[in-house]
């Protein structure tokens, strides 16, 4: 059956990292068991792997043209995948499709990040031979030694899937729409398109891996419902991007857009209203060259990356939004929460942020299958690179102690505004400190007004949300922001009625 994904674009590592890929030029039933485990307890939260039978492998890439497999061995080697996936514990059971590519026969076996980690292989085909778990190590398989620090990473991991690949109680199998589906597979040019409208629906949510469970009980898995359902925030209340235009410093005057929908829809409506309302262009002539210089408020590029990486990296049982704050001067993308420990606030200043482990193991690969984002590690330094190749100031990327948000800042190159004359005439120094000085300002603001509007409630619990916004002169969309906010975080809550009830300070 095929499978939901560009072959040619897989075999070429443009839709998943090579580290996730594994290529054998012939069938090796021991070597590949181990494999299938090893992605199978996808203990980095990628999302599993694939094994590419037919092509042989060169410094982790695949050598081609493939070698292929002999036509009349394909069936025999289907039959001992089936054998071999038996003898891994707890039971698991990967994906496999013959296909031919460039005239050859190859085998692809998809095996992704499993539901009941962890999984122990033999060591040996042979009888009784002792079972071992197996992991992934950058592009090798590796035996987990007893006792070892890999060994109780992998068990911590038991029964902890990530969010997005979970099944859904509260929902059922209608709740995916077959248009949404279609409609990805054939942007994505998957040949699993042209089945898609004759098999059965159940069948074709699996095969996808957006539904589990018996016949009679299949239910869909939370990307299922992100991708594929018209209203995600039926399931998830802050599955949603929210973009204001501020036109004043203090919040009184602004503009607000709401995008929802399936995420890659949200995505890329925000990013177009970005691109239409926001994006501001100067050509400048330059006397020694015959082109002239384009320059950009904020560089496409890097707001493209930001949005994606929040969308990417949050969490969706948080009820939080995205938030997008467009300034003149700069733009924040607010998204909860902030990463994974061990990265903290000073790992986010270095060049290259290197994570190991992920909150969503499916939603990257779909946004990278729709060209929405690149591979893993590569967001900040692709926003530093748009940055500094628009001549505009350093991104700053920040978290607190906590790690309860993530927040990218994004300062604007004034020079795209034409209006601001004298902005030529400030040296270079002085504008960079006070870009600098307005990016700390904004950072710092989001605790404050937090710790200002904490103190109101506790003098005065019963007042309301516009008293607040008298009193503190923020606009009331601002308030009930913050105060959103705080509840989602335990931090308050509402004791009784709306209008009768008060705030307690927990």
């Amino acid at each position: 059956m095929p499978l939901p994904i560009n072959i040619r674009d897989l075999i070429n590592g443009m839709s998943i990292e090579w580290e996730r890929l594994e290529f054998k030029a012939g069938w090796n039933p021991e070597s590949v068991m181990h494999t299938i485990c090893a992605f199978a307890n996808d203990v980095n939260n990628w999302g599993g792997g694939y094994i590419i039978i037919g092509i042989s492998e060169k410094n982790g890439r695949a050598e081609l043209p493939p070698i292929g497999i002999e036509p009349d061995k394909i069936d025999a080697i289907q039959k001992k995948l089936l054998e071999i996936c038996r003898l891994i514990t707890p039971d698991y059971s990967p994906v496999a499709e013959p296909m031919l590519y460039e005239k050859k026969n190859i085998l692809v076996i998809w095996c992704p990040g499993g539901s009941i980690r962890p999984y122990k292989a033999p060591e040996k085909l042979a009888k009784n031979s002792p079972h071992s778990y197996y992991i992934r190590r950058f592009s090798s398989t590796v035996k987990v030694k007893n006792g070892s620090l890999d060994e109780s990473n992998l068990l911590q991991l038991a029964q902890k899937i990530p969010f997005d690949d979970r099944i859904n109680q509260n929902a059922e199998i209608e709740d995916i729409n077959l248009t949404l589906i279609k409609e990805y597979l054939r942007e994505v040019k998957s040949d699993l398109f042209n089945s898609a409208e004759k098999m059965p629906f159940a069948d074709l949510c699996r095969q996808m891996q957006i539904a589990r469970g018996p016949e009679e009980y299949l239910k869909p898995v939370n990307i299922g419902l992100l991708m594929f359902n018209t209203d995600p925030a039926r399931f998830f209340r802050g599955a949603i991007i929210e973009i204001v235009e501020f036109q004043d410093k203090i919040g009184d005057k602004f503009t607000e857009k709401i995008f929802s929908g399936p995420l890659h829809h949200q995505l890329r409506m925000a990013l177009q209203y970005i691109k239409n309302s926001v994006i501001k262009e100067r050509i400048r002539k330059v006397d020694t060259k015959p082109e002239a210089d384009r320059i950009f408020n904020y560089p496409m590029t890097a707001l493209e990356e930001a949005l994606a990486n929040a969308v990417y990296h949050r969490s969706y049982d948080n009820q939080t939004t995205i938030e997008v704050s467009v300034f003149k001067d700069h733009i924040d993308i607010l998204s909860f929460p902030g990463p994974i420990p061990p990265v903290g606030d000073n790992d986010l200043k270095k060049e290259r942020v290197v994570v190991r482990n992920y909150r969503n193991r499916r939603i990257g690969d779909f946004l990278k299958e729709l060209e929405l984002t690149e591979g893993r590690s590569t967001g900040i330094p692709k926003i530093r690179t748009a940055m500094i190749d628009n001549g505009s100031p350093e991104p700053e990327f920040h978290t607190d102690d906590d790690r309860t948000h993530f927040l990218t800042v994004l300062p604007a190159n004034m020079e795209a505004y034409e209006d601001d004359a004298d902005e030529d005439t400030i040296d270079d120094t002085d504008k960079n400190e006070r870009v600098n000085e307005r990016v700390n300002e904004r950072i710092n603001e989001l605790k404050k007004t937090e710790l200002q509007i904490l103190s109101i409630l506790k003098e005065n619990p019963s007042i309301t949300q516009k008293d607040i916004s008298e009193k503190t002169k923020l606009s009331e969309q601002h308030i009930r922001r913050i105060i959103k906010s705080l509840k989602d975080k335990n931090i308050i809550k509402r004791i009784g009625s709306a209008k009768t009830g008060h705030w307690e300070v927990i």
